[in-house]
């Protein structure tokens, strides 16, 4: 299988985390509707709005005034300390077969390094497949920006033209294609006939997925 893909590897492997690597984003609904409910918006969807933008970009945007801002900072830390952060099946087998054939590997995640932390101290195996990890603090820009994949394809010294990035929600997936490279979207947070114009593959989840598989429908 080797032989047969190495001329065909990405430079770098972009992934963002919640949804994608991470079985979290049920829980971070949940969450986001109970602030909701307790600093209301006009917005009824509102986690899926916010959905992949980071929370200094949450907090401008639907929370300016400082005490309702310090009431969702606070409710988000308490419910965020008390998660599990399941990995999705299949995850660590892909993440091993990238790592066999030497594709660095990034996480491009709205999250802060505080979860970070929590999280490597939880599955540090996990974390030890990736060079780099670019949190809310090393981006001015929230996605759908860009910016954030392209800072992570820098730190690893690849093009971000021959990078694949891996996401969930329509914002990331708009940073990711215009960030240049190939985009995988995974189908765990919105319904796959949404994300099929958005990426230039559509899968289920990482549970079987194979790296020669996803190279060859990836053309």
């Amino acid at each position: 299988m080797m032989n047969k893909t190495n001329n065909f590897l990405p430079a770098a492997a972009l992934f963002d985390l919640d949804g994608v690597l991470l079985d979290t984003e049920t829980v971070y609904t949940s969450i986001w509707e109970d602030i909701n409910r307790a600093f209301p918006t006009p917005f009824d969807d509102l986690p899926l709005r916010i959905k992949g933008t980071t929370l200094p970009n949450i907090l401008e945007t639907y929370y300016p005034e400082p005490e309702r801002e310090q009431g969702v900072r606070t409710m988000l830390a308490e419910r965020e300390h008390a998660m599990e952060f399941p990995i999705f099946e299949g995850v660590m087998e892909f993440l091993d077969e990238l790592q066999a054939v030497g594709v660095p590997m990034a996480i491009v995640t709205s999250s802060n390094a505080e979860k970070m932390g929590r999280i490597a101290r939880r599955h540090p195996e996990f974390i030890a497949h990736f060079g780099t990890i670019v949190t809310d603090a090393d981006v001015k820009h929230s996605k759908p920006d860009p910016e954030g994949y392209l800072l992570a394809a820098s730190r690893l010294g690849a093009s971000s033209g021959r990078c694949v990035v891996f996401e969930d929600s329509i914002q990331g997936l708009a940073a990711g294609r215009a960030a240049g490279g190939k985009v995988v979207a995974l189908a765990t947070t919105n319904a796959r006939e949404k994300l099929l114009d958005k990426a230039d593959v559509v899968v289920d989840s990482f549970a079987g997925l194979r790296l020669e598989c996803l190279l060859q429908m990836l053309g």
